[in-house]
């Protein structure tokens, strides 16, 4: 049962987490290193800030900036239209003052969740996965945050902000979306079985069963060897799932190895990029 306040709220911490990771991986940076790009076509590393800024900000109700004019290359809908917005609000604004406002804004949010009560993490409402209690709706912007962050920390080759709740969140994500990948958008016949073999301190084996022309995931170990196994990090996984990295540069790094049905596994790894 949910408590009287937001303050028992485990989201609230993981949130609180993931802000404070980004907060360190962006001190102390100069131009050069604020105007990195990074995997995320178009984006620099003060784009990445400025848009969760943005979307903080949208949150505690403050006005959007106009809609962008020309709309870039890279941008594929009209939430991405909104994304480029905030960033394009902020490109000619220091590195420096975009972390403060990242700071102001992140801290007035957990101010506002902490306010919240048990029945307003309860309500069900919009999110970008559909209409969802508010306090999933939190945990979707634990996956965006620390997504963003990785990108960031990336960029800027300051490894960090790993194995803990982003990761987590991430990673339970990908494994539930599984499923979704094998059963509609590669859907093999009945029958087939993918095992993914993830590695890691956060490492599992995910098994992906067909069956009644749906795709399910396995609690038990299969009576017979998997159609294909693709053996990959859990770095590796959740890039490929987020498609910052191509099939073929995981398997010419050697991140990822398949074994078994080699053809259904590229199709697999083709089709694995849910968040983009």
């Amino acid at each position: 049962m949910s408590g009287p306040s937001g303050r028992g709220e485990p989201v609230i911490e993981e949130l609180t987490e993931v802000w404070a990771s980004i907060v360190t991986a962006c001190e102390q940076l100069d131009d050069e290193q604020w105007n990195r790009a990074t995997d995320c076509p178009g984006w620099t590393v003060k784009d990445q800030v400025s848009h969760l800024i943005g979307i903080e900000q949208m949150l505690l109700g403050e006005p959007s900036p106009p809609q962008i004019d020309v709309v870039p290359v890279h941008v594929l809908n009209p939430f991405g239209e909104m994304n480029e917005a905030w960033v394009e609000a902020r490109r000619g604004v220091p590195g420096p003052e975009v972390l403060a406002e990242f700071v102001a804004a992140t801290d007035r949010r957990v101010d506002a969740l902490t306010a919240m009560d048990g029945a307003q993490f309860d309500t069900v409402g919009w999110s970008p996965v559909g209409d969802v209690p508010y306090r999933e709706f939190m945990v979707t912007r634990i996956l965006d945050s620390w997504a963003h962050e990785q990108d960031i920390r990336r960029a800027l080759d300051r490894p960090g902000g790993r194995n803990g709740a982003g990761e987590r969140v991430v990673l339970d994500r990908c494994e539930r979306t599984m499923p979704y990948v094998v059963g509609k958008r590669v859907a093999p016949p009945d029958g087939t079985s993918v095992l993914f073999a993830v590695t890691g301190a956060m490492g599992r084996h995910l098994l992906v069963a067909v069956g009644g022309g749906r795709a399910s995931l396995q609690a038990a170990p299969p009576a017979d060897p998997p159609s294909v196994t693709i053996t990959t990090d859990q770095e590796a996984f959740w890039r490929r799932c987020f498609g910052r990295v191509t099939p073929d540069e995981l398997i010419d790094s050697g991140s990822v190895s398949v074994v078994g049905d080699g053809p259904l596994g590229r199709r697999v790894l083709a089709a694995m990029a849910f968040m983009t």
